[in-house]
């Protein structure tokens, strides 16, 4: 892996992989945590608009030509980054680089298809409320949390969003799309000395009269409790709960992330065990780590039906007392946890738009995107002490979650 500096201190990182294609992502430290208090959405509207014309193409040309370079192409605004990105064939990578630099370099945020556009936003919002997974995490936060962004929406409410002006598009963009707040990863089999001119001939000489500084985001303790909405049209219910582990040290995530695997990951986890292969309460069921900057929690998901939700979190109670009570892993057990851990990463990382997105969220997030596999480094040296210690400390005080009908 190569990682370099432009002058102008956008960042350069390139990861070499065999093939006849090539991934790349251009991302920004500009995603919904940047925004001010009344600009929720503003980030995710900010990304839909640079897609609509640049000084050279318009919004046709564009999508026209997205077409034909790329494989796959999309972009993202989750709370940490904005993200752009796409894969070509090696031969076409420079025309595919040069059609994206163009669109994050050289918008012209036309006020042209404007309404049209946040129109578009508006009905991403209701189809994101239509999932109901989704409605059930949304509504989670809202409730664990008094100040954190993550309470409200990455794409905004539908107020926030009839409000943007063409100049909030403008005025965000000029304070957060800047060098020294962008990064670039490329995976490919071509040459770094090829890569890295081509990502200059476009970057290079881009100057911008501000430098921003990253501004740290606050956490919160959770509220603790059970929060019940209704919605019609659900069948059945969804449960979801939620635990803060923003004050875990990397070696303390290196050990929730193996008792992650034993507790709530696959078939054989005690979760599964407990809920639905002995009560037959939920045909889903597991548990997940959000480790992204700003996001940062233990979280239990299970959908199960309206007349069990009670029993389900009397079950999932259990688990939680069972796994930090009575929880045994000799040596070769932690070991075949750190491995099914690497397995998994790797099967994550194996597509090359995958390992670019991640290599960019990493050095965005945290300004090293080889904690992407440092994190799994030295598992097997994870005591079972501290795999237990781990889940005692952040197990506890669980803010919950039902969406039912």
């Amino acid at each position: 892996m190569e990682k370099v500096f432009l002058k102008n201190g956008a960042k350069i990182i390139y990861e070499y992989r065999t093939g006849n294609i090539t991934s790349f992502c251009i991302g920004f430290n500009s995603g919904a945590l940047v925004e001010n208090g009344n600009q929720k959405g503003l980030a995710h509207a900010v990304e839909h608009m640079l897609f609509k014309g640049t000084i050279k193409r318009n919004e046709n040309d564009i999508n026209k030509l997205c077409d034909e370079v790329f494989g796959f192409n999309n972009a993202m605004t989750n709370y940490p980054y904005a993200i752009y990105y796409g894969t070509s064939l090696s031969q076409d990578f420079e025309e595919a680089f040069e059609l994206y630099s163009d669109i994050v370099l050289n918008p012209v945020f036309p006020k042209e298809g404007f309404i049209e556009e946040i129109n578009i936003i508006k009905e991403e919002l209701k189809e994101w409320k239509d999932d109901i997974s989704q409605l059930c995490e949304d509504e989670l936060f809202y409730n664990a949390f008094s100040t954190r962004r993550i309470k409200e929406l990455i794409i905004g409410d539908e107020k926030s969003i009839s409000n943007f002006t063409p100049e909030d598009i403008i005025n965000f963009y000029k304070q957060h799309y800047l060098p020294n707040n962008c990064v670039i990863t490329v995976v490919s089999s071509l040459p770094f000395h090829i890569v890295k001119k081509t990502v200059c001939m476009y970057f290079d000489n881009w100057n911008a009269d501000i430098n921003i500084e990253i501004k740290s985001t606050d956490y919160e303790l959770n509220k603790p409790g059970i929060f019940s909405d209704k919605h019609k049209g659900i069948k059945g219910a969804k449960i979801q709960y939620l635990f803060p582990i923003d004050k875990l040290s990397n070696r303390e995530l290196k050990a929730l992330s193996l008792f992650n695997v034993v507790f709530g990951e696959g078939s054989s986890s005690l979760l599964f065990d407990e809920v639905r292969t002995k009560k037959g309460l939920a045909y889903e069921v597991f548990s997940s780590i959000k480790n992204e900057y700003g996001i940062k929690l233990f979280s239990i998901f299970v959908g199960t039906s309206y007349e069990n939700i009670q029993i389900t979190i009397e079950t999932i109670n259990n688990a939680i007392n069972k796994a930090i009570t009575s929880l045994n892993l000799d040596r070769q057990q932690i070991e075949k946890l750190a491995k099914s851990l690497k397995l998994r990463k790797e099967l994550k990382l194996e597509k090359s738009i995958e390992l670019c997105k991640a290599l960019a969220t990493y050095e965005i997030m945290y300004d090293s995107c080889e904690l992407l596999f440092e994190e799994i480094n030295d598992l097997e040296g994870i005591s079972e002490e501290e795999i237990i210690n781990v889940a005692k400390k952040v197990l506890k005080d669980p803010t919950i979650q039902v969406i039912s009908a």
